[in-house]
């Protein structure tokens, strides 16, 4: 974690056990004191903090039950139109979603596949990590093969793909391209497209992939991180598409993200960037960081994400 971000989760589990910690000594004392037979009235001022108190607790596990039970499996769409000269004819519809981080448990999957059937895309994009246990690889796969059904699939893989899973088959017989540091060459709707598939664990050879970006065809750069947009805007790199920060699986308002483990910590959490001629997104990813972390998420609900690539609208004479 940044330091920024270090500071920030600190803040934050201070005021959060500060809270639940008041408001139960505030309810151990009264009990106490009716025990005690010697109940004693509060004054206007304690009372009002002692309310206050007692409604941010309650708050507070509200939020933890919508994060455990509801907003995991509130999958959202967000669209965004990225304007090119590039694009031939009519615009290409991609669809990019990331870090499933699948589970025994389902979750979102079977909701996924009609979902981005719904959006009619050209080709769907995976930007990596699969899997939290390898026991949910079947659910994975069976995932991947629906998607397939509806369009053109590519991945790469993820730091949990990298780390972990490295020995399983994750695309065998599921009709997905599985990108290994390499450029593909496509034509879609008229429109020639590289597309630069980076793995995880090669972000050291980031720069030398991009340069492989072709100035005359639109260049798509796939990559679990965020952390190398800035070798793919020097090489010319048109679109730049990642996930790993689940868009903190944890956010606040008007804050964002608790914890990124990016490089650039909060700077690239989420969203849509313009890092000079490259169009960087960051898909908050579909599913939870694995092992001992908390399967939670707020203010950062799973993502599916529309990229209408278009030919720039000419202003009216």
């Amino acid at each position: 974690m940044t330091p920024e971000e270090q500071a920030g989760v600190a803040v934050f589990l201070v005021v959060a056990i500060g809270v639940f910690v008041a408001a139960a000594s505030s309810l151990l004392r009264t009990a106490v004191r009716r025990l005690r037979g010697n109940p004693t009235a509060l004054g206007p001022v304690e009372r009002r903090i002692q309310k206050a108190v007692y409604s941010l607790a309650a708050f507070g596990a509200l939020c933890v039950l919508y994060g455990w039970k509801v907003e995991p499996y509130r999958l959202t769409v967000t669209t965004l139109r990225v304007e090119t000269p590039k694009v031939a004819g009519a615009p290409l519809r991609v669809v990019l979603l990331s870090d499933t981080h699948c589970d025994t448990e389902g979750r979102l999957e079977g909701r996924i596949p009609p979902a981005a059937a719904a959006l009619r895309p050209d080709l769907i994009v995976f930007a990596g990590d699969s899997l939290n246990e390898a026991a949910a690889l079947p659910r994975f796969k069976a995932l991947m093969a629906e998607l397939s059904k509806v369009a053109p699939v590519y991945a790469v893989s993820g730091n949990w793909d990298a780390w972990f899973w490295s020995k399983l088959d994750l695309y065998g017989g599921t009709g997905v391209r599985l990108l290994d540091n390499e450029a593909l060459d496509l034509t879609v709707r008229g429109t020639k497209l590289r597309l630069l598939g980076l793995p995880a664990d090669e972000g050291f050879s980031g720069k030398r992939l991009f340069a492989r970006a072709d100035p005359k065809s639109l260049s798509v750069a796939l990559h679990h991180y965020p952390d190398e947009v800035y070798q793919a805007a020097d090489a010319g790199v048109d679109l730049y598409l990642a996930g790993h920060t689940h868009g903190g699986q944890v956010a606040l308002p008007f804050y964002g993200a608790l914890v990124t483990l990016s490089r650039w910590g909060k700077r690239f959490e989420a969203g849509r960037y313009q890092v000079g001629p490259t169009t960087l997104y960051v898909n908050r990813g579909i599913g939870m960081e694995g092992g001992h972390a908390p399967r939670v998420r707020f203010w950062a609900a799973p993502e599916l994400t529309l990229i209408e690539l278009a030919s720039p609208i000419s202003p009216s004479p």
